[in-house]
């Protein structure tokens, strides 16, 4: 059970924007050509490529309602009239900004570019027919973004961006990617070893210097900004928990930093979206009254902007985190109501793992009634009144 979500609007900014592109790397192999590409088709020269990937990364800017310097194309693949590589629109070197950008995917097709970026279903389309991406990437990318939030389905199945079992501080509660707009997709730590490492496995990529974007399964991915001594990748796989770079106050691509710490933002499908009731590290984050307020939430335990934040280790996609809404225990039982007999009882913030669902006597928890239970690993049942599972309704199919 969670929170319903809270919708925000953007407004809608730009400045005028000049692009450059980068000295382009060859692919390792020459790649053969795609099934309906045409062999002979010769590519647009570079400008041309820069032009379309520019003029696609604007339209994004403008729906992010980032206000973008500069913008910076880097083709780091291109052969048999395929390009691949970053697009990132810099910000000014001020409070309240940050760059945004994507990987893209770029085939000519009658003799023009058809350009797409990471998280569109497009990107998926074109990066499976690719002979420039590696077959690790077409794994991560073959899962075609599922619609926002489909069904109240919050799992991200992410740990916190640093080693599980430290503390850090949560030095910013929810706000924006860039700073103060919506939506509150980001949240800023900083302490323990400084060592910034990946919420999950996925596919990396250094944005510019100071920024990773790690590409994850179902839709995500999470951005890393800030960085010192960060790792040069392009479309490395990279396991959850693996080094990313170091806290820091790196600002080449624009925006401002006070104090080393990591900026971690949360993507899904192609744009930045609310961090607020998403697990991550078996937190729960909501948002404050404005931005940088706000926390998160483990069981009944609540830590606000400023607090220390412990990393649990991520949520299995088919668990829950206990919430006896107060504290205290919550009874296990023989079978899906309180009419069954009392078996043993769990921690508040305990993690279980549930085995499939059925209706049962109805019970408030933090977030509303619900008549539902879950039948656990172990063949116990609770009421999922005191469950964080990140999903309206049952979790893992009906018993």
């Amino acid at each position: 059970m969670h929170s319903r979500r809270r919708a925000s609007d953007a407004v809608l900014a730009l400045l005028a924007v000049t692009g450059l592109l980068l000295a382009a790397t060859p692919a390792a192999a020459a790649p053969t050509t795609a099934t309906g590409a045409s062999p002979a088709a010769a590519a647009p020269d570079t400008d041309a490529l820069t032009t379309a990937v520019t003029g696609k990364l604007l339209t994004t800017v403008a729906s992010a309602a980032t206000t973008a310097a500069q913008t910076r194309i880097t083709v780091d693949r291109s052969g048999a009239g395929w390009a691949f590589g970053t697009a990132v629109a810099l910000a000014p070197s001020k409070t309240d900004a940050h760059p945004t950008g994507a990987i893209f995917v770029a085939r000519v097709e009658r003799g023009a570019w058809r350009v797409a970026f990471d998280g569109e279903a497009e990107f998926a389309a074109l990066a499976t027919a690719s002979p420039l991406v590696t077959s690790q990437e077409k794994a991560v990318f073959g899962n075609e973004p599922a619609p926002l939030y489909a069904g109240g389905d919050y799992r991200t199945g992410m740990a916190l961006p640093f080693a599980v079992g430290q503390t850090w501080t949560l030095t910013s509660g929810p706000h924006g990617w860039g700073g103060s707009e919506s939506p509150y997709s980001s949240v800023d730590l900083a302490g323990g070893d400084q060592v910034v490492r990946a919420a999950r496995a996925g596919a990396a990529y250094t944005m510019c210097q100071g920024w990773i974007r790690v590409i994850h399964d179902r839709g995500y991915s999470t951005d890393y900004y800030h960085l010192w001594s960060n790792i040069s990748v392009n479309g490395a796989s990279v396991a959850q928990g693996a080094f990313l770079g170091y806290t820091g106050t790196d600002v080449t691509c624009g925006g401002a930093a006070y104090g080393r710490h990591v900026h971690f933002g949360l993507r899904q499908n192609s744009a930045y979206v609310p961090m607020a009731d998403h697990d991550i590290g078996k937190w729960v984050f909501a948002n404050g009254a404005s931005a940088y307020q706000g926390g998160a939430r483990h069981g009944s335990a609540w830590i606000g902007a400023g607090g220390a934040i412990y990393n649990h280790g991520a949520l299995g996609l088919n668990q829950g985190v206990v919430d006896a809404n107060g504290g205290g225990t919550l009874t296990r039982r023989a079978g899906p109501g309180t009419g069954y007999a009392a078996v043993g009882s769990l921690a508040d913030g305990a993690t279980v793992t549930i085995s499939c669902s059925a209706n049962g006597t109805t019970h408030t928890g933090r977030y509303g009634a619900t008549a539902l239970w879950n039948r656990l690993s172990d063949g116990s049942w609770v009421s999922d009144a005191y469950l964080w599972t990140g999903v309206n309704g049952p979790l893992n199919g009906w018993c």
